[in-house]
This record gives C-alpha cells, sequence and structure tokens, in this order.
C-alpha cells in the first residue's frame, strides 16, 4: 500500500466540461504542483497513525505526460497525440519505500528494529479512454504497474493493477474515485511482516513466517479538486480526499498487523495546488 501516493493524487486537476473545440483543454500544456498534508498509518498494518508532508506534481509537454506523487515518480513515454481518442501508456516507474523505516509508535514493532529503505524502479503498462460517460472530458483508465527493490532491503517485487474513473462537475470542481490492489513476491513478504524467533524474545509477538508470494491488500480511494481561482484548467485550487486499505490473507494474519496493528487501514490527505 502505498498511501501517501495516492493521498496526494488529488492534485490532478481536470478540464472544465464546457470548452469550446478551438479551446480544448485537453490541449493545452500544463504542469500542477501541490502541496499538503496526509494522516497515514505509521507502518503498512499499524493502528497509530501520523501527519506528513505530502507533495506532487503532474504536467503534459507535447503529449508526454509526467507525474510526481509523493515517492514515486513515473513517465508515460507514448505521445498523446489525440487526447479524445484511446490514451496507450507505457513508461517507467521509479520510487521509495520508507514501509518501517522511521516514526513507528507501536513499542513492540518498533523493538524489532526498523528497516532499510527500499528503492523500487520498474514501469507500467494502461489504457485511458477520455469522453466516456458523463462528458467530453470525463476519463476511465486501467494500469498495471511492476516494481522491483534493486537496493537490498526487501529485494522483490510489487504488482499493482488499478482502475480509475474522474469526471468534472463543472469548470470549478472534479471529483475522482480509484481501485487497486498490491501483489507482492515471498521476499516482500518476509521482510515487512515476518516475525523470528529472536524478533519475538526482542518484542514479545509471537515468532511468525510471513516468507510467501500472494496479494497483500486492496483499497480504494476518493478525491475531490476545487478550483479556488479561475478553473481546473489554471490557478490555484484545494484537494483533498482519502481512501480505505484492508491487509489481506497471511499478511493481515502477522503479529505486526494481528496483535500490534490493524489490517483495516484508513488514510486521508488535504492541500493545495497551482496550476500553470
Amino acid at each position: 500500500m502505498k498511501p501517501v501516493l495516492i493521498a496526494v493524487a488529488a492534485f490532478a486537476a481536470a478540464p472544465a466540461a464546457a470548452q469550446t473545440a478551438v479551446d480544448d483543454p485537453l490541449l493545452k500544456e500544463t504542469v500542477t504542483i501541490a502541496a499538503g498534508a496526509a494522516y497515514i498509518p505509521s507502518y503498512v498494518g499499524s493502528d497509530d497513525y501520523l501527519v506528513v508532508p505530502a507533495l506532487g506534481a503532474r504536467g503534459s509537454i507535447s503529449g508526454f505526460n509526467f507525474q510526481f506523487r509523493g515517492t514515486e515518480a513515473s513517465v508515460d513515454l507514448i505521445r498523446n497525440r489525440d487526447p479524445h481518442g484511446i490514451d496507450f501508456q507505457l513508461g517507467p516507474v521509479a520510487g521509495v519505500n520508507l514501509n518501517r523505516t522511521r516514526s513507528i509508535k507501536d513499542p513492540q514493532v518498533k523493538a524489532l528494529g526498523k528497516l532499510d529503505t527500499a528503492i523500487e524502479l520498474g514501469g507500467y503498462i494502461g489504457i485511458a479512454k477520455t469522453g466516456v460517460i458523463t462528458s467530453a472530458y470525463d476519463t476511465l483508465s486501467a494500469s498495471v504497474t511492476y516494481t522491483h527493490d534493486v537496493a537490498g532491503a526487501h529485494d522483490s517485487y510489487q504488482i499493482t493493477p488499478s482502475v480509475t474513473y474522474g469526471t468534472p462537475l463543472s469548470r470549478k470542481a472534479y471529483v475522482l474515485v480509484s481501485g487497486y490492489a498490491d501483489y507482492v513476491g515471498k521476499d516482500y513478504g518476509d521482510y515487512y511482516f515476518t516475525v523470528t524467533p529472536a524478533g519475538a524474545v526482542a518484542s514479545g509477538l509471537p515468532a511468525f513466517s510471513a516468507r510467501k508470494s500472494g496479494m497483500l491488500g486492496w483499497g480504494a480511494t476518493a478525491l475531490v479538486n476545487v478550483s479556488l481561482t479561475g478553473d481546473l484548467t489554471g490557478g490555484l485550487s484545494l484537494v483533498g480526499g482519502g481512501g480505505y486499505y484492508r491487509v489481506h490473507g497471511r499478511y493481515a494474519r502477522s503479529p505486526i498487523v494481528a496483535i500490534a496493528g490493524d489490517r483495516d487501514q484508513w488514510y486521508g490527505g488535504l492541500g493545495l495546488a497551482y496550476t500553470f
């Protein structure tokens, strides 16, 4: 789960619903930057929460889309020449996984020790269509992201399929909903959810092996973007949203989650964005 990334995704300023073909907002080159705060679990599976800074940026230059969300960046290398047509997406992804590397509140999990930061590199493939249900400017998209740790932390992979729908409600308001799931390799599960015998002695939690590949969890988000100056194609806007994530299967049975934490995870974010 990447709640910080998802909590700042609301900065995705959308085109207004009423535009002429000559003044089509989808043809504009834009860059949006956002900053705010996110309320997230202190680790995946925790029942303690933190308030952390949340940053983001996204844009479209010459038909190439890019975005930076929290600790992950991606670029779509397939130029979108017709924004009203089918948009095929393919590009690299780079991110930093900070799970259990800092700010652990639970004393038992803290006794297990901090983990190393994972540097996760990979790519994504997707497809999107604008103008599908409510207007010429709503968008339905689906994608699959694959990343692998190259820093020797969990030294494993994560696969995340997602489906997203966003639509403008007016020239000044936009909403987005998304559903996603995470599938991880056995070394990923082992690194973040196993309690070794030595860890059991140090923490008081029972020993547990999570060395198994499988679904880590699934989640859903709802996001809102409201323009404060101008409209959604430019100027300052207020962004916010929240979501839910449920840790799944063997990972939810880990004492780190089942005893020291909670498989039900909630998160949210609020901030300001500016579109140039």
